[in-house]
């Protein structure tokens, strides 16, 4: 009943509130299961429609050899990610938006090449999913407590 008392903190008060919300005070497994999927869900429509590029970028090397031998110099660049243009709701698009999402809740860098949009959205995932998880783990540990 602390987030109903009037003489707490409002910030304390919306932390409780977002306790209880997210997992019942650690007593609901399947309430933060089912926000960690809903999570997910979100992070994977939201990597489809606006994080993927639409093709991974091409690294480029150009350089110059001087005449009668010497050192070479090559400098290599990769163009920045573009936003996708026509269908973006594809099988492989999902597919790599699923392996960026998974990859997030563990803490993993996925690697892809994502655009401006796409680099929020995992940061945003890789802060809020594992919460979520930890969450859920411990109120599965709860469970088994009793």
């Amino acid at each position: 009943m602390r987030r109903h008392a009037g003489d707490i903190p409002r910030s304390e008060r919306g932390l409780l509130t977002a306790y209880w919300a997210l997992s019942g005070y650690g007593l609901r497994a399947s309430r933060a299961l089912a926000w960690l999927g809903a999570a997910m869900l979100l992070t994977i429509l939201l990597l489809v429609a606006f994080g993927l590029a639409q093709d991974s970028p091409k690294q480029t090397a150009t350089g110059t050899v001087p005449a009668g031998g010497g050192k070479v110099t090559f400098e290599i660049d990769q163009d920045d990610p573009q936003n996708p243009t026509g269908n973006r709701f594809t099988g492989e698009r999902f597919e790599k938006a699923l392996n960026v999402t998974l990859n997030s809740v563990v803490f993993r860098a996925s690697g892809q090449d994502l655009t401006t949009a796409g680099t929020y959205i995992e940061m945003t995932s890789r802060l809020t999913e594992p919460v979520l998880l930890g969450l859920s783990v411990l109120a599965i540990r709860n469970r088994v407590k009793r």
